[in-house]
């Protein structure tokens, strides 16, 4: 899990639409729902600010998130994030309540370790391919883990790491997984360097275009 503890101060929001939306935008205010559990969603206020500082936290999109809402706690994950499409600014955000002892489904942040001196690329002159850099998985609250971390040292050039590669807790799941073996999707691989290979019929008509210049001048 995280070391940093996500907890937002949120209140009940009553007047809703787009006109009351775009009021609390220019209030430096962000409009949020809490869903989930077989309960009543609950429209919300966040402070915008706050909000937008913790979001630069990648934890803070897979990572529990406490909304203190009247002085209670939720425990919740983020589902959803809008953003301006052009300012810097957060439009709407929706989050889902998690449920004591029930497992949830989250996206977990996919790092590579040790790309530069992977063996491919060092000393095969190859080229790291990052195909995945988040995966869904299946866990309990408690178990979810702050990102999976793929050592590419020892990747050559023409392998890959697949999904069912990845090595994770045994209180984990990767829903793709789940699906199926067609559902085992690269991770990370290395391939060849592109090297352009002129052929020998291009060469004798490259030399053939040379003498033919030379003849003529």
């Amino acid at each position: 899990m995280s070391t940093i503890e996500f907890v937002l101060q949120a209140e009940v929001r009553k007047d809703t639409g787009k006109g009351a939306s775009r009021r609390l935008r220019r209030a430096d205010k962000v409009p949020a729902i809490l869903y989930g559990a077989g309960e009543e969603a609950i429209s919300l206020t966040l402070d915008h600010n706050k909000v937008n500082n913790m979001s630069e936290h990648e934890g803070f999109y897979s990572q529990i998130v406490t909304l203190v809402i009247d002085g209670k706690k939720h425990q919740t994950i983020l589902k959803d994030v809008q953003r301006h499409p052009f300012k810097p600014k957060l439009a709407h955000l929706d989050f889902q309540r998690v449920v004591k002892g029930q497992k949830l489904q989250t996206l977990v942040p996919v790092h590579l370790v040790n790309e530069e001196s992977a063996v491919g690329v060092k000393l095969e002159g190859g080229i790291l391919m990052h195909h995945i850099t988040d995966v869904e998985v299946e866990c309990m609250p408690q178990d979810i883990p702050e990102a999976i971390v793929v050592d590419v040292a020892n990747l050559k050039v023409g392998e890959t790491v697949h999904l069912s590669d990845l090595v994770i807790p045994e209180t984990i799941e990767l829903l793709d997984l789940m699906k199926g073996e067609d559902f085992n999707h690269p991770v990370v691989s290395i391939s060849a360097p592109r090297v352009e290979v002129e052929t020998d019929e291009a060469a004798d008509e490259a030399g053939d275009d040379a003498e033919n210049k030379s003849d003529a001048e």
